[in-house]
């Protein structure tokens, strides 16, 4: 019985890693891509508009 419980953990992991590897793979494009990516667009237009509007010396 020792065996088993030497396998439970690395099972369990195993069966968790590749729940989450399947979760990133299905949220990856589908209806939501253009979105996100919308999102992402903006947030880097903004951040590069904060960049340019501060003074070179500060």
């Amino acid at each position: 019985m020792d065996y088993i419980a030497a396998l439970v953990p690395p099972l369990v992991m195993a069966i968790a890693f590749t729940a989450l590897i399947r979760t990133i793979v299905k949220s990856q494009g589908g209806a939501n891509k253009a979105k996100e990516d919308a999102a992402v667009d903006a947030a880097l237009a903004q951040a590069e508009a904060t960049q340019q509007a501060r003074p070179q010396g500060a």
